[in-house]
C-alpha cells in the first residue's frame, strides 16, 4: 500500500499531485498501448513523473504560503536560456537566429562579444529581435504547469530605439546605395541623427555592417574628387558623431578604409571636412590600440602638412590628433620623420596655437632626431624668451622640459643657457618660482652650468 500523508500538509499541492498522476496515466498508457506514440509523449511523461518527484521533496522543507511550483516542474529544454539554462522571461532572437533569454544575452553583447555564444557565429548586427511566438509557448506552458509566468527584466539599451527607428535607420543605410541624389539626402540625415540622438550612435556599433554601408558614397568612385564635397563632408562628419560613443571606437577605427578615407578627407575635403576629419582621428586615437593602428597607416604625414597651411578651422582639431597619437614611442618617430618638428617650431614662434604645440614638442624632445632638429632649427632663444616672457606655468614648464633635455643632450647649447642665465636670471627665477617639474627641471640645466664653469676652472 502507498505511503499516505506525504503530501497531506497543502491543499494546493496534494490538488496538483493529483493532476500530474493523472497527466501520467494518460501518457503512460498511450505509450504503452499505441504502436503510433511520439517522442514528445516520452518526454511529457518524464516531466510528468519528475514533476511529481520535485512536489514530494520539497513539500517538507516549503511553507505552503511561499512554495513556488515551478521550482519543482521541470522546463523544457526549448524554454531554457543556453547561456542561463533557467527558463526565459523575455526571449530574443540574435542575428545567428538563435533564442536567448535578454538580461543574459545583452550583457554577453555589453561585454564587447560580436558572436553567438552557442554557434560561434560572427554577428551581422547585435539588434535583439522580440521571439513572441516562443513567448507565447512559454506563457501557454506556465498556464498548463500552474506556474505564474515571470515578468520580463528591462535589459536593453540605455537609451531605447523603437522599431520605427530601426527601420528608418536601416532604410537610410539603403539610399546610400543608390543615386548621389538619394547619397546626399541620407547622408545629412544621418549626419543630424547621430549628433542629436546618442542611441543612434550606438545603433551604428551594433551592426558591423552600418559603418561599412555609410562609406559606400566614398568607397564607390573611383577618385575622391568624384565625390560631392557636401556629401564627402556629411559622411565624414557622421564618422565623427560616431566616434564619440565609447563602444563605437574600436570597432570605427577598425573598419577597412575608414582611416584611409580620412586620410583623403584631409588631403582634399572642405576646410571643414578636414577639420572634422581630424577631429574624428583625434576622438578614435583616445584607445592605446587605435593610437597603433593609426599611426601605421601613414595619417600623421597628412595631418602636420594640415597643421603647415594654418587654416584657423583646422588648427586645434589636427594639434589635438598629433598630440594623442604621439603618446606612444613609435608615433613620435614617425611625427618627427614627416617633419613636425620644424612645422610645430615655425608655428610657436609665429605665436599660433603657442599652448598645444609647446605639449605637442615636449613630448616629441624625448626622441634623438628631435633634439637634434631642435637644435639645428634655433630652437634654444625662441623657448628661453616664452620661459622669460609668458605668464602660463604650462608653457613655462614645457619650454623648461625641452630646454632641459637640450641641455643634456647638446653641449653646444650650454652658452646660450649661461647668457640668458647671466642677462635675465630666467632659469634661476623658474627654479625658485615655478611648478613642481619646472623647479626640476630649472636646478638640472643650473646644476649642468655649475659643472661646466668649475670643470673650466679646474682646467
Amino acid at each position: 500500500m502507498a505511503k499516505t500523508g506525504v503530501l497531506s500538509s497543502d491543499p494546493t499541492v496534494r490538488a496538483k499531485a493529483v493532476e500530474l498522476k493523472k497527466e501520467l496515466q494518460r501518457l503512460v498508457r498511450t505509450i504503452v498501448d499505441d504502436d503510433d506514440y511520439s517522442i514528445h509523449a516520452i518526454d511529457r511523461a518524464k516531466d510528468a513523473l519528475c514533476a511529481l518527484r520535485g512536489l514530494i521533496m520539497f513539500n517538507k522543507r516549503s511553507s505552503p504560503a511561499t512554495f513556488k511550483l515551478r521550482e519543482a516542474v521541470p522546463c523544457p529544454e526549448e524554454f531554457k536560456c543556453p547561456l542561463s539554462n533557467q527558463l526565459m522571461r523575455d526571449p530574443v532572437i540574435l542575428a545567428s537566429g538563435q533564442t536567448y533569454d535578454r538580461p543574459f544575452i545583452q550583457k554577453w553583447l555589453n561585454a564587447g562579444n560580436r558572436t553567438c555564444p552557442r554557434t560561434q557565429q560572427v554577428l551581422s548586427h547585435t539588434i535583439l529581435t522580440p521571439n513572441h511566438l516562443i513567448r507565447e509557448m512559454i506563457s501557454q506552458w506556465c498556464k498548463s504547469q500552474g506556474i505564474e509566468l515571470p515578468n520580463p527584466v528591462q535589459c536593453g539599451r540605455e537609451e531605447g530605439i523603437t522599431e520605427a527607428e530601426c527601420d528608418r535607420f536601416f532604410s537610410l543605410l539603403d539610399k546610400l546605395s543608390a543615386a548621389v541624389p538619394e547619397q546626399k539626402e541620407a547622408a545629412k540625415e544621418l549626419r543630424l541623427l547621430t549628433k542629436k540622438v546618442p542611441s543612434f550612435r550606438a545603433l551604428f556599433g551594433e551592426s558591423v555592417d552600418a559603418i561599412t554601408q555609410l562609406l559606400t558614397p566614398l568607397t564607390r568612385c573611383n577618385s575622391q574628387s568624384g565625390v560631392h564635397p557636401d556629401l564627402q563632408e556629411d559622411v565624414i562628419t557622421t564618422l565623427l558623431n560616431l566616434s564619440i560613443h565609447d563602444s563605437n571606437k574600436k570597432l570605427v577605427a577598425e573598419t577597412p578604409m575608414v582611416v584611409p578615407l580620412l586620410m583623403e578627407a584631409l588631403r582634399s575635403g572642405t576646410i571643414e571636412t578636414r577639420s572634422n576629419a581630424a577631429a574624428t582621428l583625434f576622438t578614435l586615437s583616445a584607445l592605446d590600440s587605435n593610437k597603433v593602428l593609426i599611426g601605421k597607416s601613414g595619417v600623421l604625414k597628412p595631418l602636420i602638412d594640415l597643421l603647415d597651411e594654418g587654416h584657423p578651422l583646422t588648427m586645434k582639431d589636427v594639434a589635438s590628433a598629433i598630440f594623442n597619437l604621439c603618446i606612444i614611442h613609435e608615433n613620435k618617430a614617425r611625427a618627427v620623420r614627416d617633419g613636425a618638428v620644424r612645422v610645430i617650431l615655425k608655428k610657436i614662434v609665429d605665436g599660433v596655437h603657442v599652448d598645444e604645440l609647446l605639449a605637442i614638442l615636449a613630448m616629441l624632445s624625448t626622441h634623438q632626431r628631435a633634439i637634434e632638429e631642435l637644435g639645428e632649427l634655433g630652437a634654444v632663444p625662441c623657448l628661453l624668451r616664452i620661459v622669460r616672457e609668458s605668464n602660463c606655468e604650462r608653457n613655462k614648464e614645457n619650454c623648461i622640459a625641452i630646454l632641459h633635455t637640450v641641455c643634456l643632450n647638446d653641449r653646444t647649447k650650454w652658452k646660450a643657457l649661461k647668457e640668458e642665465e647671466i642677462s635675465y636670471g630666467t632659469i634661476s627665477k623658474l627654479a625658485q618660482d615655478g611648478t613642481s617639474r619646472s623647479k626640476r627641471k630649472a636646478n638640472g640645466i643650473l646644476e649642468r652650468l655649475r659643472r661646466a664653469i668649475n670643470i673650466t676652472h679646474t682646467a
